[in-house]
């Protein structure tokens, strides 16, 4: 039965929160975070992350311990006997998904929080029936999704925390400390996972051409295997781009924190720049912009063409044949968004 037993927070010493998601569904659990931190103060606080997206949270200072799982069962397994061990009193599971219901259950947890739609909800026993009816507002963005989770259980989180990640140590490399010095640099991220979010690389090239009238200098970031995408577009633009395609996800929080501004497609990255306060322009395509826009207080613009089939799943563009959302938007309203955030 959802919430049969009231949680009595004054007893509460240790909560455990699960994400098992991606980089910027773990950025978009920090308000939560922050508002449990907030409200207990002393209590161990400690989130559960998937081994590679750990890294996101290196020095975050609103939980005690980021405790990571790997995707074999043996690995599974072996988190789940770890949690039991800790005898959390109060556990979340802020996506859902298989894998996180069953370490929430398994880490003996006596109050286990998670929504009314979930999978397994017997598994819980308290259940928000909706984050919609919890806000009451008939659209809600990720992080509310979220918060309101941990306001259903008694929380405070009217005033919405935003995100935020820690510069840490391990982000101040000699490369990120260079730029730092530097200063005066636009940081932009061209690639994304699906090809209905990916603005066109010579897009990214025009706009880097713009920002460098502006008197900045540009580097541009993703990952190895999508290093195509920066040789693209050095190769399209008629100005320098420093380009790196091997940074950790520290560095890339330091990279951002520092940043003049960002422009970039919707993705985990984007979600980095702005819980580091930088300024941001992000162009959306197939994808829920009500849902995944930037949660910042930090000027930023969306740059999108409404089309009536948006949001869609976004593994293929079941409507045009090729994505006409992403391949409408203009460099010249990007610009003009950028003219905005800049000011």
């Amino acid at each position: 039965m959802a919430n049969a037993e009231k949680i009595d927070w004054s007893v509460v010493k240790r909560v455990l929160v699960v994400k098992l998601r991606s980089i910027g569904d773990t950025v978009l659990a920090t308000p939560s975070l922050i508002a449990l931190r907030r409200f207990l103060p002393n209590a161990q606080i400690d989130i559960l992350l998937e081994d590679w997206v750990a890294p996101v949270l290196d020095g975050f200072d609103a939980v005690e311990n980021v405790l990571t799982v790997g995707k074999s069962t043996s690995d599974r397994i072996k988190t789940a006997l770890d949690l039991r061990r800790q005898k959390y009193d109060v556990a979340f599971n802020l996506h859902g998904g298989t894998t996180a219901t069953m370490l929430v259950r398994a880490s003996g947890a006596r109050h286990r929080v998670g929504v009314a739609s979930y999978q397994y909800p017997f598994l819980y026993n308290h259940l928000l029936p909706s984050a919609t009816e919890f806000w009451e507002q008939e659209t809600t963005h990720s992080a509310e999704q979220q918060l309101a989770m941990i306001g259903f259980v008694g929380v405070p989180v009217d005033d919405r925390p935003k995100t935020r990640l820690v510069v840490s140590t391990k982000g101040r490399t000699a490369r990120v400390s260079e730029w730092h010095e530097r200063g005066n640099y636009a940081l932009l991220h061209p690639a994304t996972a699906f090809a209905t979010k990916q603005w066109p690389t010579e897009n990214f090239a025009r706009t880097a051409e713009f920002l460098n009238q502006k008197g900045l200098q540009i580097v541009a970031i993703a990952s190895k295997s999508e290093n195509s995408v920066l040789q693209t577009l050095k190769r399209e633009s008629k100005v320098p781009i420093t380009t790196f395609d091997d940074l950790t996800l520290p560095e890339i929080t330091a990279f951002a924190s520092k940043a003049r501004v960002f422009v970039g497609n919707d993705s985990g990255i984007a979600h980095i720049a702005a819980a580091v306060g930088t300024p941001s322009v992000v162009v959306f395509g197939s994808s829920n912009r009500n849902h995944w826009r930037p949660w910042t207080d930090a000027p930023n613009e969306i740059v999108f063409e409404p089309l009536p089939c948006q949001p869609c799943p976004g593994y293929t563009c079941e409507v045009f044949g090729e994505p006409k959302c992403i391949l409408s938007v203009t460099p010249s309203a990007v610009f003009t968004a950028l003219e905005r955030v800049l000011s």
